[in-house]
């Protein structure tokens, strides 16, 4: 009679070794996110991974737990077009905003009718017979509770990279892009109006307009407009600004400063990005 060979366990086997297991025992894994960002942070110190790693995973991971109403532009901040705004309206809008995408509205605000994308625009230009409904595309809505996880796929799978955000009463509450979202994870993405460090900081929009950066020292914009701004402890026109106006500039806000009128085109983190300015002489003769 022949031996009848042990059988085999179906579960993989256990190579760690005993060292290892023991580890493992007195330092088990992470029961917690807080946890799991605190194992990123030593796997950064212990040069396992680099610091652009470990945040981009600590926002990959921070993500779970956000929703699109945690990162949206309300509603009041929206830069919208009214359908029945005339060629040169909108033109001005998309020069002065820099999106490439608007949500489009009848009679009020509410009433979305679709997205205007800004290179359609020329479109109209060339044909200006057509009519502009036929140039949106069609709008998608999302609740304020929607995962960012989720949003991101959707985002991708239907190569869409803006939403209408839908409060519980089905009001608009703001709008989202794939940039919101993305941003969560990479950090702040450089848009085709930032520049690199040194490269510049003041910009001709021509008929006596610059967009200025919000970063621009004082000194720098006394200089190129011939004016001598208040001085403060502020180093930075952006800070000079808000410190003038008493809080936080929004987009679309409007000030008038040592003969100089700004509008704030761009704001992130709490901060103003992109000034519009012109001189104040000019908007008293329009």
């Amino acid at each position: 009679m022949s031996d009848v060979p042990p059988s085999r366990s179906s579960k993989p086997e256990d190579k760690r070794g005993f060292l290892q297991k023991l580890a493992e025992m007195l330092h088990p894994g992470p029961d917690s996110k807080d946890e799991l960002i605190e194992t990123l942070v030593e796997a950064q110190d212990n040069a396992v991974i680099g610091q652009q790693s470990r945040e981009m995973l600590e926002g990959v991971i921070r993500m779970a737990d956000m929703t699109a109403g945690d990162v949206m532009v309300a509603a009041p901040r929206m830069d919208l077009v009214n359908i029945d705004a005339p060629f040169d309206e909108l033109l001005h809008l998309i020069i002065d905003t820099a999106h490439s995408r608007f949500p489009v509205y009848e009679r009020h605000k509410e009433n979305i009718l679709g997205i205007l994308m800004a290179k359609d625009l020329l479109k109209l230009q060339r044909a200006p017979e057509l009519n502009i409904r036929a140039l949106l595309r069609p709008a998608v809505f999302v609740p304020e509770s929607k995962g960012l996880n989720d949003l991101l796929r959707e985002f991708r799978d239907n190569h869409n990279h803006l939403a209408i955000v839908i409060d519980e009463f089905g009001r608009v509450a703001g709008l989202i892009t794939i940039e919101d979202v993305l941003e969560q994870i990479v950090g702040e993405i450089e848009d085709e109006f930032d520049i690199v460090e040194d490269e510049g900081d003041i910009f001709s929009l021509g008929a006596q307009a610059y967009r200025v950066n919000g970063d621009t020292a004082i000194e720098r914009v006394n200089e190129a407009f011939k004016v001598t701004l208040p001085e403060t402890d502020f180093e930075t026109i952006g800070g000079l600004v808000a410190h003038e106006m008493g809080h936080v500039p929004k987009r679309g806000e409007h000030y008038t400063l040592a003969g100089l009128h700004f509008t704030v085109l761009h704001t992130r983190g709490g901060a103003v990005r992109w000034f519009k300015v012109s001189p104040a002489a000019l908007l008293s003769h329009a």
